[in-house]
């Protein structure tokens, strides 16, 4: 099964009634462990680099922000500004002239969009909630 589909998903929700898209790229990893689930290959793809899905995946895992809230998130090589954690499952992130990150726990994985920059950071935590709420009610 490919997950990449679930990309245009997010993406296609976070469209305002004007029709403008709020995120730009978004990605799937795995709960414990940080593997990812979409590919880097899709046109949209947020693309984590090295230990980066890892990190996020142990924060989620534990429920312990703390690294977050410290170090901020780091994705793509860009750090962003934690700005806060709500029931252990969502974490907002911002970072200046670099839009902002929304991350949502399933029960198996993290769905992770960005937010253009100048764009509306709640247009996108409805994107990842579809998604990620989608996902639980599979039970993963």
């Amino acid at each position: 099964m490919s997950w990449d589909s679930y990309i245009d998903n997010l993406i296609a929700q976070t469209k305002d009634s004007a029709g403008t898209v709020h995120s730009d790229k978004a990605c799937i990893i795995g709960l414990d462990g940080g593997a990812p689930w979409t590919t880097a290959g899709h046109a949209n793809a947020l693309k984590l680099q090295g230990v980066e899905g890892q990190t996020i995946a142990n924060c989620f895992k534990n429920k312990d922000f703390t690294a977050f809230q410290s170090s901020g998130v780091v994705a793509e090589g860009q750090k962003y500004n934690f700005l806060r954690e709500e029931d252990g499952k969502l974490v907002l992130a911002k970072k200046k002239d670099h839009g902002a990150l929304t991350m949502q726990a399933s029960k198996t994985a993290i769905v992770i969009g960005h937010t253009t920059e100048g764009c509306q950071q709640g247009n996108t935590n409805k994107g990842v909630a579809v998604i990620a709420e989608y996902l639980e009610s599979l039970g993963m």
